[in-house]
């Protein structure tokens, strides 16, 4: 059995989920605007750990949203799992954020566009297929009225993410379908952990850094 401990913090979705050979066996998460990760993500990580009838020296593996997302979430999230897997001396995984975030949309034929809201007009996305494939990589681009128009000619697009708001103010296509309030979760990190540790693929934990795509900006705060 692979016990593997999922950690989501790369929206204001401090989510960790316990997983059994890729199935998730206890979620806690709490999406509220404050950026509580700080204060609650160990926390929740005992807890989940607690509910699932184990101990941390149970677990197989640590498996980290990479990003991207917002950096001081991500940081948050990559220091308590790289924290983990020294201390208990097992690897650790990274999932890719808004592949888990595109497995949240269940269709059988189209493409999905998971997307996080950057700056302004700005979204953090990729393209998949219906498969969960991924058919375009990841991207920080600036949204006009024809983003995604190569894809929306041929078949449905489902967008998914806190950047829908935005973008359905720009697309109107008939083919675009927006699922709003979703946020990529912990939950849909466990079967892609799962299947990234039995190919042991996984990261050095001495120089994994998330995939933050741009570089830090450090805002002026508002007097």
């Amino acid at each position: 059995m692979t016990y593997i401990l999922n950690i989501e913090t790369a929206t204001t979705n401090c989510s960790v989920s316990l997983s059994k050979d890729g199935e998730t066996l206890v979620l806690k998460e709490d999406s509220s605007p404050d950026y509580s990760h700080a204060e609650t993500l160990h926390l929740y990580i005992q807890d989940v750990v607690e509910q699932a009838g184990l101990k941390l020296r149970d677990l197989k593996a640590i498996a980290v949203s990479k990003g991207p997302g917002s950096y001081t979430g991500l940081r948050i999230g990559v220091s308590a799992a790289k924290g983990l897997c020294f201390s208990l001396g097992i690897p650790l995984i990274s999932v890719s954020t808004l592949k888990s975030l595109a497995c949240q949309v269940h269709v059988e034929e189209g493409f999905i566009v998971p997307m996080l809201d950057a700056r302004r007009m700005e979204v953090y996305a990729s393209v998949f297929d219906f498969k969960h494939e991924e058919v375009r990589e990841i991207r920080a681009e600036i949204l006009n009225e024809n983003s995604y128009s190569e894809f929306l000619t041929q078949q449905k697009v489902y967008f998914v993410g806190n950047g829908v708001e935005k973008t359905q103010r720009l697309i109107k296509h008939p083919n675009a379908i927006f699922i709003e309030g979703k946020l990529p979760s912990a939950k849909e990190m466990s079967p892609l952990a799962y299947e990234k540790h039995k190919k042991n693929d996984i990261e050095d934990v001495a120089y994994f850094d998330p995939y933050y795509l741009k570089d830090f900006i450090a805002l002026k705060p508002k007097s």
